[in-house]
């Protein structure tokens, strides 16, 4: 899980602390800044899922590049196959 996703999520909540608090205190700043800090943590949260999914394509892409059909490894395993 990438940083950013930690660090959206824990925005969201002190939003929602935040929120609370200005709708308590019948603070309207309060409650509006608690709503936008929530916004921005699901904006960063979201960024991380896009860089988490990001990682994971490069990895499948370095995995395949590295495997390739043909590879020395590939030709070794297919001897073993056809001779068992």
């Amino acid at each position: 899980m990438d940083k950013d996703r930690i660090k959206g999520k824990a925005e969201e909540i002190a939003g929602k602390i935040k929120e609370k608090t200005g709708k308590l205190t019948e603070d309207k700043g309060t409650e509006a800044e608690g709503a936008a800090e929530q916004v921005k943590g699901k904006v960063r949260d979201a960024f991380g899922k896009v860089k988490d999914a990001g990682r994971e394509a490069a990895e499948k892409v370095r995995d395949k590049v590295e495997h390739k059909p043909g590879d020395r490894d590939d030709d070794i395993d297919q001897e073993k196959d056809e001779v068992a």
